[in-house]
């Protein structure tokens, strides 16, 4: 048996009062980045298509669909998987080389909602799942990854089968089981990006959890360990996985990294770091000769398009959104973001002045360089997103993202972060269907 398997389950079997409070902290938090996410992205046609297309199926309402009606459990998962996912601005985990909210809280909230399960419950089986997912990622490794696989909707199913699992009362036994039939189930390829094929990976990933704790639970059976058995997921979709697993008692999510920049995830750092030295550069951009950015090599093949030609392009364009950042511009507003941004004239002669440079030397989540100006002065600037704000601090930028992001509709769910032991999963349904404010 390996150690994988066991660690997973033990993970799923944690009772609440053995989780440490800063990972529910930082699980609370994420619950409202995921909400802020969510309703932001109803109106985009991703969501429409999918919310037509489970509302004609019909079936037992028992969750609650982001702006839509109630329906069976699984259907939720799987539009508001895809729903939250679709603008590309919630959190992500590093190690775990994906997206965990977006794959794993729609599985919660949905299983929670049919349970009758507290708020609290599906935080706590969030969490779990999160804590699951991450260390399935981690043995999958950046192999899995730059192989074309995205662990969103791989290890984020194994997460969201996870949490589900926890709400729907599964046994030792039958999380074994479920796990087991993820594994058949896993799947998300990065082929997908620049299309809804992507977010609709997250959807997958939440409907594949669903789908397979309540196979289990109602007893369909699966191979004894779906992870590292012979054939299992990981000798197959790996081709040098990790060895090293963290216990079940240690909590890794708190590394978890929320996006505060409309723009790929790997360009944040950069974004910080050129923030922080702007008070040094007031009047002087016209004196900039050059700068030089080094990042993780990584990130040299999905955030650094040369010359952008559209407004989604320029979201992963290094070059583009430094010059950003120097002029001012809001870097948070999905406005921002239009096609007439690829063609902005000071913007393209800015970008001839970036040279982006790889450095093993610097971790994914690490940016530095520096800043020449024309009488040969330099500006040196860095930043690393695991430098984390304290819970507080973190709380009010989620606060100023959900008013940038929802405007008006902000006020809904303001109160969350503070009123959520008194809320149920019912009440956070009500609030995804656009219901009464918490």
């Amino acid at each position: 048996m390996s150690n994988l398997m066991d660690t997973v389950l033990d993970i799923a079997e944690l009772p609440t009062d053995a989780i440490v409070p800063e990972a529910l902290t930082a699980a609370r938090l994420s619950l409202f980045d995921w909400l802020i996410c969510g309703l932001a992205g109803v109106e985009e046609p991703l969501a429409a298509k999918l919310r037509q297309m489970v509302s004609g199926e019909g079936g037992v309402p028992v969750a609650s669909l982001i702006g839509g009606p109630k329906v069976p459990a699984r259907a939720a998962a799987l539009v508001n998987g895809a729903t939250s996912h679709a603008l590309d601005y919630d959190d992500t985990h590093f190690a775990h080389v994906g997206h965990l909210s977006v794959g794993l809280y729609p599985a919660a909230l949905a299983a929670g909602e049919e349970v009758g399960a507290s708020a609290e419950d599906a935080v706590v089986a969030f969490l779990l799942g999160s804590e699951a997912a991450i260390r399935i990622g981690m043995v999958l490794g950046s192999a899995h990854y730059n192989r074309g696989f995205h662990q969103t909707a791989t290890a984020g199913a194994f997460g969201a089968t996870v949490a589900a699992g926890r709400l729907y009362g599964l046994t030792r036994a039958e999380m074994r089981a479920a796990l087991g039939l993820c594994a058949t189930r896993a799947s998300g390829l990065k082929s997908q990006f620049g299309t809804m094929g992507k977010p609709y990976n997250a959807g997958i990933a939440a409907s594949n959890g669903i789908e397979c704790a309540k196979l289990a639970k109602l007893g369909m059976t699966s191979c004894d360990d779906g992870l590292m058995g012979d054939q299992g997921f990981i000798p197959t979709h790996s081709d040098a996985p990790g060895s090293e697993i963290a216990p079940a008692g240690a909590f890794l999510f708190g590394d978890i990294s929320y996006k505060f920049h409309a723009c790929c995830h790997g360009t944040h750092a950069m974004i910080e770091a050129l923030n922080e030295v702007l008070p040094d550069l007031e009047g002087r951009m016209e004196e900039i000769a050059s700068l030089t950015l080094r990042t993780n090599p990584r990130w040299l093949k999905v955030c650094n398009i040369p010359a952008p030609q559209t407004g989604l392009e320029v979201k992963f364009s290094y070059r583009w959104l430094a010059g950003m950042v120097l002029e001012g511009r809001n870097t948070g507003a999905f406005e921002t973001y239009s096609d007439d941004l690829s063609s902005d004239p000071a913007l393209s002669a800015f970008a001839q002045k970036v040279d982006v440079i790889g450095d093993e030397t610097l971790t994914d989540m690490q940016a530095e360089g520096e800043i020449e100006f024309a009488d040969g002065c330099k500006l040196a600037f860095s930043h690393d997103l695991a430098r984390r704000p304290t819970p507080d601090a973190l709380a009010m930028k989620l606060r100023v993202k959900a008013e940038a992001v929802l405007g008006d509709g902000a006020h809904r769910i303001a109160p969350i972060l503070e009123r959520l032991p008194d809320l149920s999963a019912a009440d956070l349904g009500d609030i995804v269907r656009g219901g009464d404010d918490v």
